[in-house]
């Protein structure tokens, strides 16, 4: 009974997700064909003090991006333990993910300086969202969870669409199957 109810959530996840990221002719509902401007204030260095952090639309205080172990290797966490992922129309810049992607994959934002714990912190930055907020970065790329992730350690959205991926400290994409 529960190997199905986790089954039934998932299906409902990945199916909010294509509908979120796929198809739509709007750049900013994280379309992958679709053209984006960049950001004028575009990533930055940032250092801090250690303290914890949260993922989705706002955030409270600093962000702590850590590492965790998983079937790909070594890949970035928030400090709750949730993975983060990349989603390549980012390109390494601004993000593209809002409305029902950003539903779908929340972004990691950051109110102060996010910090690296196992992670360089000359990596981690930021980058202006279009609501304001500050999207934490790594290697200038926008961090985010995702909603069909359970617990701590999941990575439920490892390949999605063939855009969102885990990534690894030093900001490398794993787009290879576990190890």
């Amino acid at each position: 009974m529960r190997s199905r109810a986790r089954f039934l959530a998932i299906f409902a996840a990945l199916s909010l997700v294509f509908a979120a990221c796929g198809g739509d002719d709007d750049p900013t509902a994280g379309d992958v064909t679709g053209e984006t401007a960049v950001s004028e204030t575009g990533p930055t260095a940032a250092t801090g003090a250690t303290a914890t952090g949260s993922t989705g639309a706002t955030a409270t205080g600093d962000a702590t991006v850590t590492v965790a172990d998983s079937s790909f290797g070594e890949i970035v966490a928030d400090a709750d333990g949730n993975t983060l992922y990349v989603f390549l129309p980012d390109e390494g810049g601004a993000s593209t993910c809002y409305d029902d992607c950003e539903a779908a994959w929340p972004p990691l934002t950051v109110d102060g300086a996010p910090v690296g714990d196992g992670v360089d912190a000359s990596l981690l930055g930021t980058v202006e969202r279009e609501d304001g907020t500050m999207q934490v970065t790594l290697d200038g790329w926008p961090l985010y969870s995702f909603s069909g992730d359970e617990a701590a350690g999941d990575t439920n959205g490892q390949g999605l669409n063939e855009v969102w991926y885990v990534v690894a400290p030093d900001g490398t994409h794993i787009t290879d199957a576990p190890a």
